[in-house]
């Protein structure tokens, strides 16, 4: 069959080669525009290969085998589960026979990349969509073998079964290694969520015995032949330049390879030892630049905004009048809050191999932009992108943090000149000194409330850290929405679930405050100005299993409650924490949270990144926070950065409502917005003291 016309045929045309070492059958996907799609730090956009041609590929092979291609990554969501059952389900297929071929900028279609919760609500329907176009196909096939009609025709179990009795082929029957070229619109009819029999079912992790055995490959443990270790020169402190640097005395040490690029400084050796010694070798001067420390933060980011820049630029909500709204309340209530940096801290640092060969260059990365790293490596090494493989092997964690080519770009520069692969791994201080952080900030809020409990006026402002849910949940007719970006003293970009944190954290916290105004239950406070049947919904379901209405006073116990709504799904948090006045230690006892995001996909998993997001946000509750001075980071290792640990875990309960008439939106971020509020909030039932900063006891309660 002949493609269609358009860049998207084009981009297929020049994979012929590709297809023809395939054989089988090729299904292309075409893709309508996604509306809001967050674009990631550095990402292209408005080039050919953008979010507006994703496309996804599925092969079947002679031998039945079932390969599908997506630009998407593994970093321990597990998609590569959730992938297989979308195929397997629209393709009625074993999920055993499913392979996934993920982040090969050679093999897999652009895809814009890994974040924002947007491989289930994009991703997921579009390898589905192609799965079901597959099956057509496969029964015109069999039908045509059979010389009956396609009605009689019934695909199961990855087989085609025909009228006559013991009528059978399999896929590969079928194909008979034709390539069968195949364009599909959105319009193609999938499963229902009531009649999954894959989809919605908790299915062990795929390859996860090769996890937990250690035979999996992440990218800090590749190998290539011949291969060199490559180290690089660091500066002292952030804005700092460099001026000159003596190279000779690493130059003489045996087998080492030294390169100096503009302000790049870098040794490749046989062994990572001596590649730091090498390093450390070079006499380097810099030029510093003054620059504020933590205890200046949030005047600094007040201070010094940047119109147009981060996150898309400011932004503005306005509905109705503020001003007529606080002339309608009986109360006033103005609050300022504040969310400090933190940092990723992922099981596995940045890594990279880089090995040229006859001018063209292929890297093994962990990162959650192949594509846009591709488009680093071009653009820093002066190739074209045509000459640029990135392959992403499934990778030790990103949070957000891995959007960049750091580590590639280095092992690269530092390859191209030794003549042989180099591997870069940061150590745990360069990935806590120079990797960006999750953005800090200063929000402030102004609002009215009335004696019966109805929000009449909301003014929020947001200093840097971010617009993600900065709307309010909430029915109030008067608001003033607004998000101001500012110049940040280090390196910032994003982490799990962007700014909904901070966002969620001021706009929950501030909740609260203003049920103590008008001496109401923060439940029955937030029931009154939520009508959305969703966002109620979960609290209820919170509420319910924690017991909110059966808790007990106790000395020093108590509880906090939180809700909001991000990337699609609906959460709502309630925790129960101790607190010991006479030592200032607070410990979260048992924290209950309802999650709903439409139709479930693989409950069991689902419930894994409920819980982990709950741990997760833990440390940025209670204690994570970069120290910094003059542009140096002060705590840069896990002796000095606490994350939480197993002594910190609390009993932890997670309520899943499972929406099967509600397409399946991510569940990878938004469950950790809420964990900070309900404990902050529950810290002041227990002590009456209102901590509006996270984190909220970095060294315990100290009031």
């Amino acid at each position: 069959m002949t493609a269609p016309g358009g860049p998207l045929a084009e981009t297929l045309m020049d994979r012929r080669d590709f297809f023809r070492a395939l054989g089988g059958v090729v299904v292309v996907l075409t893709v309508e525009p996604a509306d809001g799609l967050e674009q990631a730090p550095g990402a292209r956009s408005g080039s050919q290969e953008s979010p507006r041609e994703i496309a996804a590929w599925l092969h079947i092979g002679e031998d039945s085998a079932i390969t599908v291609f997506t630009g998407k990554v593994e970093v321990g969501q597990n998609i590569r589960t959730s992938l297989a059952q979308a195929v397997a389900e629209e393709l009625r297929a074993p999920i055993e026979r499913i392979r996934l071929v993920l982040g090969d900028t050679d093999r897999t279609p652009f895809d814009i990349g890994t974040f924002g919760s947007r491989t289930t609500p994009l991703m997921s329907p579009h390898l589905r969509r192609a799965a079901a176009a597959m099956r057509e196909v496969l029964t015109d096939l069999a039908a045509e073998r059979w010389s009956c009609s396609r009605e009689r025709v019934v695909i199961e179990d990855g087989m085609a079964k025909g009228p006559a009795g013991g009528q059978t082929a399999s896929f590969g029957e079928l194909t008979q290694g034709r390539r069968i070229l195949k364009e599909i619109s959105d319009a193609v009819p999938l499963t229902a969520a009531e009649r999954w029999s894959v989809l919605g079912s908790s299915r062990p992790k795929v390859g996860g015995v090769a996890f937990v055995t250690g035979r999996h490959q992440f990218p800090s443990d590749i190998r290539l032949p011949g291969m060199l270790y490559g180290k690089v020169l660091r500066p002292p402190a952030f804005g700092a330049s460099l001026v000159s640097a003596d190279l000779s005395e690493a130059r003489r040490m045996p087998g080492v390879v030294v390169v100096h690029e503009g302000n790049f400084v870098g040794a490749a050796a046989p062994d990572e030892f001596t590649a730091s010694h090498a390093v450390a070798a070079v006499r380097a001067e810099w030029k510093l630049a003054p620059q504020p420390g933590a205890g200046e933060l949030f005047d600094y980011l007040k201070k010094n905004l940047a119109e147009g820049q981060g996150f898309g630029g400011a932004s503005r909500h306005v509905a109705g009048s503020v001003e007529q709204g606080l002339a309608a309340a009986d109360h006033q209530l103005r609050q300022t809050y504040t969310v400090a940096y933190i940092a990723h801290a992922p099981l596995e640092p940045r890594a990279a191999v880089a090995q040229w060969e006859e001018g063209k260059l292929t890297v093994w990365t962990g990162t959650q932009r192949p594509f846009g790293v591709r488009s680093e490596l071009a653009q820093a090494l002066g190739l074209p992108e045509s000459r640029i493989r990135v392959l992403v092997p499934d990778t030790g964690s990103g949070y957000g943090g891995k959007h960049t080519g750091d580590a590639a770009i280095e092992a690269a520069r530092l390859a191209r000149a030794a003549g042989r692969p180099v591997k870069v791994v940061w150590t745990r201080e360069e990935e806590f000194t120079w990797a960006y952080f999750r953005p800090a900030g200063v929000i402030e809020i102004t609002s009215g409330v009335r004696r019966d409990g109805t929000i009449t006026a909301w003014e929020f402002h947001n200093y840097n850290s971010g617009p993600a849910a900065m709307r309010t949940p909430y029915a109030i007719a008067h608001q003033r929405i607004e998000f101001h970006p500012a110049r940040s003293p280090l390196r910032q970009g994003s982490y799990r679930a962007l700014a909904a944190t901070a966002n969620h954290f001021a706009r929950e916290t501030h909740m609260d405050e203003l049920a103590v105004v008008v001496g109401m239950d923060p439940l029955e406070f937030r029931l009154r100005n939520a009508k959305d049947p969703r966002l109620r919904a979960v609290v209820e379901a919170a509420a319910e299993k924690f017991g909110w209405s059966r808790r007990k006073k106790n000395p020093g116990v108590g509880y906090g409650l939180a809700a909001g709504f991000e990337k699609g799904g609906y959460i709502a948090t309630c925790a129960e924490v101790a607190v010991d006045r006479s030592t200032g230690s607070v410990r979260v006892v048992r924290v209950v949270e309802a999650f709903e995001c439409g139709a479930v996909v693989n409950p069991d998993h689902l419930r894994n990144q409920v819980e982990g997001s709950i741990v997760m946000g833990l440390g940025g509750a209670l204690f994570e926070a970069v120290e910094f001075d003059d542009g140096r980071i002060l705590n840069p290792r896990f002796s000095a950065y606490r994350v939480p640990r197993f002594s910190d875990l609390p009993e932890i309960e997670v309520v899943l409502l499972d929406r099967k008439d509600l397409p399946p939106a991510g569940g990878g971020e938004t469950p950790i917005v809420g964990i900070a509020p309900a404990v902050g909030n529950a810290i002041f039932d227990s002590t009456g003291v209102r901590l509006r900063s996270l984190p909220l006891v970095p060294h315990g309660l100290k009031t």
